[in-house]
């Protein structure tokens, strides 16, 4: 039970842990094997975008019996060694002229393809910033105003899908529709709440069932500038993008290998088998960040104070991507938002630690997965000058935790299942 894992430093590695043994439930080379599909009598072309894109091309050169070539695009510092597929590096979370130069090099692979041709789509989160594509006559400098915009607003990750896959020449069904009429299987790693296919990366490779009126829609609830030429089209439906009944995907199929729920399942696992209940509320959680965290603190403080729903010691696992409606300057993450609010709101409650961090090792704009909470979390920052809650209000976490020693640093994990919080409670 609780008694064998120690004191405070023990329970952070503890929870350290078992961040590492979610991380690594989706790890590529782990998921990929299992689903490659059989070689075909024509040629195999390899593309896909997003964080974990290239370890997946590994994996998959590693363990495919025929010829293959390719091409695939993932973010700075996620590259890994390929013989055969190309590996390309560009910017996320907001696009740059890398993704711009590569996408091209993408679609240029999958056009004059036969009917006996193999495409292979390898897709993870990230891909939504990698491919970049615009539609004309919105060029690079206006599609990265209009993502910056998307991010600071607070808007939810299938909103701000829906609004780029009607911007982009590659998204929504369009990158599948080059591929026609070979057949075209994509092997997805999912990062968005619910696991849909339509947001992983704004799906290139699958059918999309909303309009341009929903995205200009989301554009005006959230008060995104748009150049007028851009608004037209939306406003005309001239940038609708691929729906079911086109001709073009009738052969491309589609296969979630690795998903938020299936690495909350392996840290449940892990604690079970040191004798902790683990208990996950959930794999799709949305929300302010700081927000779910002040509701998180509400049921482990009914826990410790009532003994409800669970008896103590339990651990309580999600998943799921909050937002973050940026009001400070600060060095901020959906993670460690979510962690200052939970510290404020747990005021020092004797007894809950918790870890929040991005499973592919990058929280917000920062190389810093997360950080960690105990119960004298506030009590420390006040020992060496800071408040919780005033660097809260600065969407400040990272530095908060940096100055604790509180940081989890993982450095680029190559693969991307959304967040991972955990909170144990003593």
């Amino acid at each position: 039970m609780m008694s064998g894992i120690g004191d405070s430093t023990a329970i952070k590695r503890f929870l350290t842990e078992l961040f590492e043994t979610a991380v690594r439930a989706a790890d590529p080379d782990i998921c990929v094997p299992a689903h490659l599909p059989a070689p075909p009598n024509g040629r195999t072309i390899v593309i896909g975008a997003g964080k974990a894109s290239a370890k997946m091309a590994r994996a998959l050169e590693q363990n495919w019996s025929g010829p293959l070539s390719g091409c695939v695009v993932t973010r700075y510092g996620h590259a890994v060694p390929t013989d055969h597929i190309e590996i390309i590096e560009a910017s996320h979370p907001v696009p740059d002229a890398a993704g711009l130069a590569a996408t091209p090099k993408i679609t240029e692979l999958v056009r004059d393809l036969r009917e006996d041709d193999l495409v292979i789509c390898l897709i993870s989160g990230g891909g939504s910033a990698l491919l970049v594509d615009p539609v004309a006559p919105l060029d690079l400098a206006g599609l990265r105003d209009i993502n910056r915009a998307l991010l600071k607003s607070g808007a939810a990750i299938d909103e701000m899908n829906c609004v780029r896959r009607h911007i982009s020449n590659v998204k929504g069904g369009r990158l599948a529709a080059m591929c026609h009429p070979a057949r075209v299987v994509t092997l997805a790693i999912s990062d968005v709440p619910g696991d849909s296919l339509l947001d992983v990366a704004s799906g290139p490779t699958v059918a999309d069932p909303t309009s341009c009126a929903d995205a200009l829609a989301i554009i005006d609830r959230y008060d995104i500038a748009l150049p007028d030429a851009v608004r037209a089209m939306l406003e005309n439906g001239e940038t609708e993008s691929i729906k079911h009944d086109d001709p073009r995907i009738a052969k491309c199929e589609a296969v979630l290998i690795a998903t938020p729920q299936m690495a909350l399942e392996a840290a449940a696992r892990k604690a079970r088998d040191m004798g902790i209940a683990a208990h996950i509320l959930g794999d799709a959680i949305e929300g302010e960040a700081s927000d779910v965290g002040t509701v998180l603190a509400g049921i482990a403080r009914q826990i410790v104070l009532r003994g409800q729903p669970f008896a103590r010691p339990c651990l309580l696992l999600s998943g799921g991507e909050t937002t973050v409606t940026v009001k400070g300057n600060g060095r901020g993450g959906r993670n460690v938002e979510f962690l200052l609010g939970l510290a404020v709101a747990l005021n020092g409650l004797s007894g809950v630690y918790a870890i929040a961090g991005d499973t592919d090792g990058v929280d917000g704009l920062e190389e810093i997965a997360g950080g960690l909470i105990t119960p004298d979390t506030l009590d420390r920052a006040i020992g060496i000058g800071i408040k919780a809650q005033e660097y809260l209000a600065n969407n400040d976490g990272h530095s908060f935790f940096e100055r604790l020693g509180d940081a989890v640093i993982t450095g680029p994990t190559l693969t991307n299942v959304n967040d991972f919080r955990a909170i144990l409670i003593n």
